[in-house]
């Protein structure tokens, strides 16, 4: 057996923990057993207002926790166990596609970083969003991790750790899709107008969680590494995107100078290009 959602009940959950479960769900789909592992214990380190003592299963006794998003990661973690769910032989598709596992730690010069403000009226929510940024060897800069200072609810927290390792996925669609799914994420009382991000407009967002992760993508669109949906603008042929039914399976291979994609391989002695078709030299 093994899991494949997560979530949250209850009147007095901290606001921002139900998207911890969410984000967290897609991970336990991604047939990852080592890149669920590594969430969960991410997870169980996160920090919060207060630590306090919780009853563990099975037998109830007092465990000192950091937060309340490291307590439902530990008791996640302890039911995965008891499934044997990190048991067994199995790829590690997801994990294997990183960049960098851990955080890449800057020199004395520092990095690059882009923030931008957040206030939610709704929920007297006034903080900063950042987002470190790091030049990969192929000259595309692309965002490592995330973080957020000021007045927030700090289960948040444990959302931009795991959207954090999202984002060191060497393929960008796995972190447009983690971001597109949280877009219609909504919070009792939690919506609120706020400017649209690239335009001159507002609109409603059904939460502050909402609002964050379409920042997140705007800013994914200024580097050229997502357009505005949350969609690649190169497909690198490592997670498959949604294709109609006929076409082509897109492949990872080299730089197609016809579309961009890298995605060109050897197909009956010629290079051919997966993503547009295109046929370059043979031979």
């Amino acid at each position: 057996m093994f899991p494949f959602e997560a979530w949250v009940n209850g009147t007095e959950q901290p606001r921002g923990l139900g998207a911890v479960a969410k984000s967290l769900s897609m991970d336990m789909r991604a047939n990852d057993r080592k890149w669920l592992a590594l969430k969960l214990e991410v997870l169980a380190k996160t920090p919060g207002e207060e630590s306090f003592d919780m009853p563990f299963p099975p037998n109830g006794e007092l465990r000192r926790v950091p937060s309340v998003v490291a307590g439902v990661a530990q008791v996640i973690r302890y039911r995965c166990e008891k499934l044997k769910a990190f048991e067994g032989e199995g790829g590690t598709p997801v994990l294997d596609a990183m960049f960098s596992v851990q955080e890449p730690k800057t020199g004395t010069d520092g990095t690059l970083s882009w923030t931008v403000d957040i206030q939610n009226p709704a929920s007297g929510e006034d903080f900063v969003l950042g987002l470190k940024e790091i030049t990969l060897p192929d000259g595309v800069t692309r965002p490592y991790a995330m973080f957020f200072s000021g007045y927030y609810p700090r289960a948040l927290d444990g959302l931009a750790r795991l959207l954090s390792l999202d984002m060191r996925v060497m393929d960008p669609a796995w972190i447009g899709m983690k971001l597109r799914k949280l877009l219609n994420y909504s919070e009792p009382l939690g919506d609120f107008m706020a400017f649209v991000p690239g335009q001159r407009r507002q609109q409603t967002f059904p939460s502050t969680v909402a609002y964050i992760a379409r920042l997140i993508i705007h800013r994914y669109a200024m580097l050229g590494v997502l357009d505005e949906n949350g969609y690649p603008t190169r497909e690198m042929g490592i997670l498959e995107a949604p294709r109609e039914k006929g076409e082509p399976k897109v492949q990872q291979g080299s730089l197609c100078n016809e579309c961009g994609n890298m995605t060109v391989i050897r197909k009956d002695g010629c290079d051919f290009c997966t993503a547009c078709g295109a046929v370059g030299s043979c031979g």
